[in-house]
């Protein structure tokens, strides 16, 4: 992994952060089910929640939270349990 990747699990789920070219990517993975947050590589963008990595777009969130809360509907969690890799933690507006 490099700098702008990183991996952290807890409580069965598997939180991964990476960066691709237009995007810094979430991925969160459960018992075979996933979420994603991304949001553009600048930071400034809106967060969008997307079943997958690479799924269409659900919805749209100003805040981490709101976000979160969305990507732990998606995998049956309270929000709370999440991973989040530090990488991510400054993620939203």
């Amino acid at each position: 992994m490099t700098d702008a990747e990183s991996e952290v699990t807890a409580e069965g789920i598997t939180a991964r952060y990476y960066e691709t070219d237009t995007e810094r990517v979430l991925a969160f993975e459960r018992d075979g089910a996933s979420a994603a947050v991304a949001q553009n590589v600048e930071g400034y963008a809106m967060l969008k929640v997307r079943p997958s990595s690479d799924g269409d777009e659900l919805e749209r969130y100003y805040g981490f939270d709101m976000a979160l809360d969305h990507a732990a509907e998606l995998l049956g969690v309270a929000p709370s349990t999440l991973p989040v890799p530090d990488a991510a933690a400054d993620m939203g507006m």
